[in-house]
Formats: structure tokens, C-alpha cells, sequence
């Protein structure tokens, strides 16, 4: 009997796919941890959508070929991550300013035949921290010159007092502050990721986001807190929505206002499912589809 009930509400929670329904999809490499399905499918059965979404595995030499087959098969909307965020542009037909201006492109909307490409990442961060407190004036430390750390500069740099990039290869995180400066004239430069001027740095802000791999930022995070460089009034971000250490406990017990990667991720996919359906996207069933699907992980 317990089995046919957990039969039966399975069958009800599964979407039911039939010759009108519309596919968005997830493309990357690797793919299986994304929780984007499990938090897009949710939205959708939420709204009685014919909709559905899902993960594709596409190594790099496929990326041509698997953008022209969701051409040809009218996907309505793709999620790119890594590996292919800068190199999906040039299968666009249109890239919106941001994502030109970024370099990268992780939504892609099919309209009228045409693939047009955002970037929803920096916003996402922005909307995800908002939730801590303001932003305006900060002066801000972002860890990593990778593609998460330039899209989240970009907004960043249009609200913050300033922005130091902390990147292991030197010369990247001073293209990104160069390029920060750029965007909107806010003051900004880069140093050598090492614990002198991790140190300098962090004592001096009142802002932290780190989007160094897990492992990486581990070698930092001790110094972080055992100098008490992130206390009071600070906000802090792990762009990683799988941290894997303590860190951000312990900043919130220094008294900074700390959340992790999974509300960005949210939000981004907020704001994909607002461009791929024009509705305004069911936020709190997203997060609750999310939370769930990363404990199952």
C-alpha cells in the first residue's frame, strides 16, 4: 500500500509530456550535479505549464552541432554553463550588452527563429546579496578573475565604492579591474592572490565574495577568520552553491551576514524563466525545489 502511494504521488509530481510541449534545457560539462532541472520543472508544474526542462551533456567539440539541433528542434530556452559560456556567443544571433560586455552567455532565448543571449549571473549575485543588506558604497573584495567573478563585478561596479580583484594569475584579475573601471568609473585594481594582501585587503572591506573553486578558497578561509578579518557589518558570498567547509558559519558567528551560491542560483534561474515565458517567475517554489534537490545530493 505505501508502495502504490509513493507510486501514485510520484506520477502526479512528474510533468506530462505530449506533442505541445516546449523544452528548455541545461547544457555543460559535467551536467549530472545540476540542480537546475529539479528547480525549473518545479516552477513550471506550479503554473500548469506544458513545459519542460533538461540537463544535455555537450563537450566542447559538440557545441556547434548541439546549439544548431536546438535550433532546428525550436527549444525555447537553453541555461549554458561551464565549459561554454564565452564560446556560445558566436552561435548567437543576437547577444544582449551585458552578456556582450561580459564575454559570456548563460541564458539563451529562441525567439521567432532567432537564438538571443543574455547573461543573468551578475544581476542574480546582486539580487542574492540585496538580501543582506545594501549594497551602495560598499568597498568590495571579490576572490577569482573567472567568468562568475567578471559578471559579478559588472553589476557590482555600478553600486559599490570600490572593487579589489584577488586572482592567482595576476595579470587576469587586472584586465577584470581595468575592465571594472571601464564599465562604470568606479575605483578598482588587483593584486596577487596571497595572504599578505588577502589579509591588506579584507581588513580594509566591508564586502567579500569569493568564486575560487572550493578547494582553492580552502587554503584561505582559516586566515580569514582566525585574524577576524571578516566581522560586523560585513557581507559575505560563496558563489559555490555546494560550499564544502565551515566558513560561512563561522562569519555569520563573527557577525557578518553570510549566504552561499544557492541563492544566486536561484535567482538566476528567476530571471531565465521570465525571459523564456514572460510570467513572472514562482520564486518561492524554486527555492524550495532547490534546497531540496541539493540535500538529496
Amino acid at each position: 500500500m505505501n508502495h502504490a502511494l509513493s507510486a501514485s504521488t510520484a506520477s502526479r509530481d512528474l510533468p506530462i509530456i505530449g506533442g505541445s510541449t516546449k523544452v528548455c534545457a541545461v547544457i555543460g560539462d559535467p551536467i549530472a550535479h545540476s540542480l537546475s532541472p529539479a528547480i525549473h520543472n518545479a516552477a513550471f508544474r506550479s503554473l500548469n505549464m506544458d513545459l519542460v526542462y533538461v540537463p544535455f551533456l555537450v563537450r566542447r567539440n559538440e557545441l556547434r552541432t548541439a546549439i544548431e539541433g536546438f535550433r532546428s528542434l525550436g527549444v525555447l530556452g537553453i541555461n549554458v554553463t561551464m565549459p561554454h559560456k564565452s564560446r556560445v556567443l558566436r552561435f548567437m544571433d543576437r547577444i544582449d550588452h551585458t552578456a556582450r560586455e561580459i564575454g559570456a552567455v548563460n541564458t539563451v532565448v529562441r525567439r521567432s527563429g532567432k537564438l538571443h543571449g543574455y547573461n543573468t549571473d551578475g544581476q542574480a549575485a546582486v539580487k542574492a546579496l540585496s538580501h543582506l543588506g545594501t549594497l551602495s558604497g560598499r568597498r568590495g573584495v571579490i576572490l577569482g578573475a573567472g567568468g562568475a567573478a567578471k559578471a559579478i563585478a559588472y553589476q557590482l561596479s555600478k553600486m559599490v565604492e570600490t572593487i579589489v580583484i584577488l586572482n592567482r594569475t595576476p595579470s587576469s584579475g587586472a584586465r577584470l579591474a581595468s575592465k571594472v573601471t571601464w564599465w562604470s568609473g568606479a575605483s578598482s585594481r588587483s593584486c596577487a592572490l596571497e595572504k599578505t594582501n588577502l589579509r591588506r585587503e579584507v581588513a580594509r572591506a566591508n564586502l567579500l565574495i569569493n568564486t575560487l573553486p572550493v578547494d582553492v578558497f580552502s587554503r584561505f578561509e582559516k586566515t580569514l577568520i582566525r585574524e577576524g578579518l571578516v566581522g560586523r557589518d560585513m557581507l559575505v558570498m560563496d558563489a559555490n552553491y555546494k560550499p564544502k567547509t565551515g566558513f560561512l558559519a563561522k562569519a555569520s558567528l563573527a557577525g557578518a551576514r553570510a549566504i552561499d551560491g544557492l541563492e544566486m542560483l536561484i535567482e538566476q534561474a528567476a530571471l531565465s524563466f521570465e525571459l523564456w515565458t514572460g510570467v513572472h517567475a514562482p520564486i518561492g517554489v524554486m527555492r524550495k525545489a532547490a534546497v531540496e534537490a541539493r540535500a538529496r545530493q
